[in-house]
């Protein structure tokens, strides 16, 4: 698939490429970015390069992963948003925002934008959102964006060799207006949850196993 160019009423969102790497390497030099994403740590200007010359342009041509510089109308640089295809009509999100452009609602207006788009073009029915627990500034972007909030997964994110707990929350079609590719059965109301786990010998009895500790 070939980049798309996206525009908001403050943002370009773009592929990046060769002429930004310098803009990237630079942003990443943040220890907040390095902390709570999964980037290499140092970040090096070769993996800058090999980001902006390599992983987006192949994530576009394999339809793999999408990835949008999001730039404000100066030129500037004000973070990074891409939607990697984990299964059939299942994406996922996953953003950062340059330290000096926080706090401006840039990224949250980037993922909505990208959002819409997943869903009426990418076939998408399910774009999903995790960040290791803790991480406030990415949980906060998607709830403005209007994901719900699923749960904790444990030990679902691996960051520099550290596996790590997790929050979840998705956002669907539906919660943007638009309609899905696939006819969607929510669960009724009143269904009782099951046990996650059918109870073995020795279990203590009467009391069901929740995964996630929430």
């Amino acid at each position: 698939m070939d980049p798309v160019t996206l525009t908001t009423d403050r943002l370009l969102l773009r592929a990046v490429d060769s002429h930004d790497t310098d803009s990237v390497y630079e942003a990443v030099q943040d220890p907040d970015i390095q902390r709570w994403t999964t980037i290499p740590s140092p970040y090096l200007r070769e993996h800058a390069t090999g980001f902006t010359d390599q992983m987006v342009p192949d994530g576009w041509a394999d339809g793999s992963m999408f990835t949008f510089g999001a730039f404000l109308l100066s030129g500037d640089l004000a973070g990074m948003l891409s939607i990697s295809m984990r299964s059939l009509g299942v994406g996922e999100v996953g953003f950062w925002a340059a330290k000096e452009h926080r706090g401006n609602g840039y990224i949250t207006e980037a993922t909505l934008t990208a959002a819409r788009w997943a869903f009426t073009s990418l076939a998408v029915d399910r774009l999903e959102w995790r960040a290791e627990v803790g991480n406030k500034g990415s949980r906060a972007v998607a709830e403005r964006a209007g994901f719900t909030l699923e749960g904790t997964l444990r030990s679902a994110l691996n960051n520099k060799g550290v596996r790590r707990d997790c929050w979840i929350g998705s956002l669907l079609p539906s919660d943007l207006g638009l309609p899905s590719t696939a006819p969607y059965l929510p669960a009724p109301p009143s269904t009782p949850e099951l046990p996650w786990r059918v109870r073995g010998i020795g279990a203590p009895r009467g009391r069901a196993h929740c995964p996630g500790g929430s």
